[in-house]
């Protein structure tokens, strides 16, 4: 009976994966469960296990093929896979019989008379052949190392190959094997210099599933939305000053570091309670208010930008987010965020300060209408109160699509953002 090994569910939204690699091989047994083939989608990476026992018999989609949900990666055999276990429980019991009947070992002493009865038939033997006269050991030094006793010049006696002369010239030989390693010829010097000189290499490799659908939806959102951007900049003093006094309690008492996010998603809320505009979607001729706060983050990993999203941020406290956030990070450095960890999402903040950006423009995450770019910190002169002062400073940045938000509420969100973050007490009247 065949077992079909086809492509599961892949979550919401998500129709098609491309084959990343198979983990065994066409005639290779297996178990019920063991994971066979990884699939790669634009959101995370999936392992499909058999559903039964046997050997895979057949792999129907090749590595770097992309798939569509129910489509048949593979089969697997049952009947051969149970053939295969009889055959090894045979060979199994035979070879206990032959242990069973192989003759006890021989003691220590009448070993070391066989391999002195060896050693000197193996001398007798070579000293028969034409050739020089060579010690029973040298000659089985020799065999050993598959030396030629002809290109070895004896020391002993009569001209007679020791042990000695077989090392010699074994030890001759690694030295130059590794000087040849070492020193290339002169014509593959000049070539190495000549190659080095002009290379003008290029290098051609696959997009992957997840970049392709980055360069599609960042393509999409500058096609399919009237997107603009307007700027701003946050006086970060009254933020770091809590931090610097609150920090070591705050991590002792919840395990987790009190860090600038937690402020930016709660100061994040309360705009998006105040523009809810910022929070919506549209759907047809429909706009869609969301009363409900799923905010994303953008991480960036080795396999490209993805967005893991921190569902009902609202009701969090700053541990709970600070602790989700750090939960999340992890799990896209190890490559194991869930389909749940990265659907939906209301509002995505994106932070390029943690690469040393001072000033970019972030674009849409569709089908949301709004996204908030933070920047590095950078003690700036500013005027204040009349006098020029020094305060570490931030620009940020709203992506908005213009079809839903309009300039003033879009302005107004930026300004709310920085009277929430200069002044932290709004947190707990706002």
């Amino acid at each position: 009976m065949a077992i079909k090994i086809e492509v599961p569910e892949l979550g919401e939204s998500v129709l098609e994966a491309t084959v990343s690699r198979w983990l065994k091989k066409e005639g290779d047994f297996v178990n019920v469960g063991e994971v066979l083939v990884e699939l790669e989608t634009d959101k995370v990476n999936l392992e499909v296990g058999a559903k039964g026992a046997g050997v895979l018999q057949k792999i129907e989609a090749a590595e770097g093929e992309d798939v569509k949900v129910g489509d048949v990666l593979g089969t697997i055999d049952e009947k051969a896979g149970e053939e295969k276990v009889k055959s090894a429980k045979v060979e199994e019991r035979v070879s206990d019989e032959a242990k069973e009947a192989e003759p006890a070992p021989e003691t220590a002493k009448a070993q070391k008379m066989k391999e002195e009865r060896d050693e000197r038939s193996d001398g007798q033997q070579m000293e028969r052949q034409a050739g020089p006269q060579v010690s029973p050991v040298a000659a089985r030094l020799a065999r050993d190392r598959n030396v030629d006793l002809n290109k070895i010049e004896g020391t002993g006696n009569e001209g007679r190959v020791t042990k000695a002369d077989v090392e010699s010239y074994l030890q001759a030989q690694e030295k130059a094997e590794e000087g040849e390693r070492q020193l290339p010829a002169e014509g593959e010097r000049q070539r190495a210099v000549s190659v080095a000189l002009s290379d003008r290499r290029e290098e051609r490799t696959r997009m992957s599933r997840r970049r392709r659908t980055i360069a599609q939806r960042l393509l999409e959102a500058s096609q399919t939305t009237a997107m603009l951007t307007t700027f701003n900049e946050i006086d970060m003093s009254a933020v770091i000053d809590i931090r610097k006094r609150h920090n070591e309690e705050f991590q002792k008492r919840h395990g987790v570091k009190l860090g600038f996010m937690s402020f930016f998603v709660k100061a994040s809320i309360s705009a998006l309670r105040a523009f809810p505009q910022v929070n919506a979607e549209i759907d047809g001729e429909e706009l869609v208010f969301k009363h409900y706060y799923d905010i994303g983050m953008a991480v960036g990993s080795s396999e490209g930008l993805v967005v893991p999203v921190i569902r009902d941020a609202d009701r969090l406290s700053f541990a709970e987010i600070e602790q989700r956030i750090k939960d999340l990070v992890a799990k896209t450095e190890e490559g194991k965020l869930s389909i749940e960890d990265l659907r939906g999402g209301t509002f995505t903040i994106t932070n390029g300060g943690v690469f040393g950006s001072l000033l970019s423009t972030p674009i849409l995450n569709p089908p949301q209408a709004g996204i908030f770019g933070l920047h590095k910190v950078e003690e700036r002169p500013i005027a204040l109160n009349g006098q020029v002062v020094i305060r570490p400073m931030m620009y940020v940045a709203l992506s908005y699509d213009h079809r839903i938000v309009d300039g003033r509420e879009a302005v107004q969100f930026l300004v709310h953002i920085k009277q929430v973050l200069e002044d932290p007490a709004w947190m707990l009247v706002g």
